[in-house]
C-alpha cells in the first residue's frame, strides 16, 4: 500500500509538473510585456541606425506599455550587437534593431559571422527604406552622365569615400561605377562624414550617402546633389534626376532598418511586437519626421520582413565575393 500510495504521489508530481512548463510560457506570452525591453542597435549612437531606432522606442515604450531602452553595442559591421540578440534568451526582452549591412555579413564573414544568419534570429519588421544619393564636390561633376562619363575615360584615376570597407556606402558606390562600365578606387574612412569633408576638399570624385547623413552639407552649399539611386524622385530633392533617368542603366539602391528577435521566440510575442512596431511608424509625428529625412516608412508582416531580409542576402553576395571587399 505504501509503495503504491508513492508511486501514486511521484506520478502526480510529475504531473503538475509538466503542466506548470506548459502553462507557465502561455502565461508570460498572455501577459507579455510585464517588464521593460531591451532594444539592442548594432551600430554606434548618432548613426543613421540610432537616429532612426531612438525615433521608434519613445513610441514604442508608449504602445506596449513598458520602456523600450535602447542600448547601443557597435562593432564589426554590427556583427557584435547581432550576435548578442541571437544569444538571448527568446522571450521578446532583448530585440535587435539593425541596418542593411545585416544582409551582406554573411558573405563578409562567413564563418567568421559568429552567429547563424538564417536560422539565428527571428524577424519582427522591416521597418524602413532610405534611398541613397549620389554626391560630387562643388568643383566636380555637374551631373550623373558627367560623372560616369569621367569614370568610363580615365578607369581607376578618380575615387569614392565610404563609412568603411564591406559596408552599404561601400558596395553600393562599387556597384555605381561597375554598372557605369567605369572604374574608382575605394578609399574607407570611419563614418561617412570624415569622407564627406575630404569629398569637399576635392580628394574624391565622388560619395554616395543618405540624405539624412548628407542634409547639412547640402544645406550649406558644400556639395552638389547629381542623382537619386531610386525607382522615382524624392520629394524632398525634386529637380534631382534618379541615377536611371540620367544613365539608362538600373540603379535602385536603398539602405534599410528592421527588427529582429532570437530564434525560437513565441509567435504570439513576434505578432505583438510586430503590432507594436507597425503601429509606431504611423503615428504623425514619425511620419511627419521620417518625410524631413526621406526615410519611407514601411508596415509589413514578420513574414515579409524574413523574405525581404534573405532576398537582401541573395542580392549582395556575389557583388561582395566580386568587389573582393573584406571586413575591418
Amino acid at each position: 500500500m505504501i509503495t503504491m500510495r508513492r508511486r501514486r504521489l511521484l506520478a502526480a508530481g510529475a504531473a503538475l509538473a509538466a503542466t506548470t512548463q506548459m502553462v507557465t510560457p502561455v502565461l508570460a506570452q498572455e501577459t507579455y510585456p510585464n517588464k521593460p525591453i531591451r532594444m539592442i542597435i548594432a551600430f554606434a549612437a548618432g548613426g543613421p541606425t540610432d537616429v532612426v531606432g531612438r525615433l521608434l522606442a519613445p513610441r514604442l515604450s508608449e504602445i506596449l506599455g513598458q520602456q523600450v531602452v535602447v542600448e547601443n553595442k557597435p562593432g564589426a559591421t554590427g556583427n557584435i550587437g547581432t550576435a548578442m540578440v541571437a544569444d538571448a534568451r527568446p522571450d521578446g526582452y532583448t530585440i535587435l534593431f539593425s541596418a542593411s549591412t545585416m544582409a551582406m555579413a554573411p558573405a563578409l564573414y562567413g564563418p567568421q559571422l559568429g552567429y547563424d544568419p538564417v536560422n539565428g534570429l527571428a524577424a519582427i519588421a522591416y521597418v524602413a527604406s532610405v534611398p541613397l544619393i549620389l554626391l560630387t564636390p562643388i568643383d566636380g561633376a555637374k551631373s550623373t552622365a558627367e560623372l560616369v562619363a569621367m569614370l568610363r575615360k580615365d578607369p581607376g584615376k578618380y575615387s569614392y569615400a565610404s563609412s568603411g570597407n564591406g559596408g552599404m556606402i561601400h558596395l553600393a558606390s562599387y556597384l555605381f561605377a561597375k554598372r557605369a562600365g567605369g572604374d574608382a578606387l575605394h578609399v574607407p574612412y570611419r563614418g561617412s562624414a570624415p569622407g564627406m569633408v575630404d569629398m569637399i576638399a576635392g580628394r574624391h570624385g565622388f560619395q554616395i550617402d543618405t540624405l539624412q547623413s548628407s542634409k547639412g552639407f547640402i544645406d550649406g552649399g558644400k556639395v552638389r546633389v547629381i542623382g537619386v539611386a531610386a525607382d522615382k524622385r524624392l520629394p524632398q530633392l525634386p529637380d534631382v534626376p534618379t541615377i536611371k533617368e540620367a544613365t539608362g542603366f538600373d540603379y535602385a539602391i536603398n539602405t534599410w532598418y528592421a527588427a529582429y528577435a532570437p530564434a525560437k521566440t513565441p509567435r504570439p510575442i513576434i505578432d505583438r511586437l510586430n503590432a507594436a512596431f507597425n503601429q509606431a511608424l504611423k503615428q504623425p509625428d514619425m511620419v511627419k519626421k521620417a518625410d524631413e529625412l526621406a526615410i519611407e516608412l514601411v508596415n509589413s508582416t514578420p513574414a515579409q520582413a524574413k523574405a525581404f531580409y534573405d532576398g537582401q542576402m541573395a542580392f549582395w553576395d556575389p557583388i561582395i565575393k566580386e568587389s573582393g571587399a573584406k571586413p575591418e
